[in-house]
């Protein structure tokens, strides 16, 4: 099967995202706040520093596919159709959203739990990565034994409270090996660590 990851900008508290779905203009900050153009498939261009371009254009070459929570995939209302990275998205959800199509090439809904979207998310990827989202996707990713790396885009800001990258972990201590990977950006520090099995 497809090595499995989850990654998301993180403050150094801990949070995915502030009180009220808040901190996003911190967090993301990074990707805009450089020289370094990079396309997506959405009308938005990263403008990121040459560390954070590298690094960034290096992971989604490897994703092959992504698998969300239905919370996020109407939070940003399917990304209007296409997700910016330019890739099959699986959903997990209790039901198909209305207007939607159980399957096509931009988003794949699967309501059989969290192993059935990793193995359909795999079945998508090929050889390449499968990416999962962070918070509740990511933790029940780990839970289930699923998820071999976590890479976490370190951004220097306090957040207080919010959405923690993993919450109530049914397995924790979970021990993570490394950083196998540090690429200092500007406003951010890209880390990756190993889930030790």
């Amino acid at each position: 099967m497809s090595k499995v990851y989850t990654g998301a900008s993180m403050s150094l508290d801990g949070y995915i995202a502030g009180p009220g779905e808040s901190g996003f203009d911190h967090l993301f900050e990074w990707y805009f706040n450089g020289d370094v153009e990079v396309p997506t498939a959405s009308d938005m261009t990263f403008k990121l520093s040459q560390p954070s371009a590298d690094y960034l254009t290096g992971y989604i070459s490897q994703t092959g596919s992504l698998v969300v929570g239905r919370r996020l995939f109407d939070l940003v209302k399917g990304w209007g159709g296409r997700h910016p990275l330019d890739r099959t998205v699986v959903v997990l959800t209790h039901s198909v959203p209305e207007g939607w199509a159980p399957a096509d090439e931009n988003f794949v809904f699967v309501t059989e739990g969290i192993e059935a979207a990793v193995a359909k998310a795999a079945e998508i990827a090929g050889d390449q990565v499968v990416g999962v989202n962070g918070g509740t996707i990511a933790r029940q990713c780990l839970d289930a034994g699923l998820l071999d790396e976590v890479w976490v885009d370190l951004v220097p800001v306090l957040l207080g409270s919010g959405t923690p990258f993993f919450e109530q972990l049914g397995t924790a201590p979970v021990l993570l090996d490394g950083p196998v990977s540090i690429v200092p950006g500007d406003r951010v520090t890209h880390l990756r660590y190993q889930v030790r099995k």
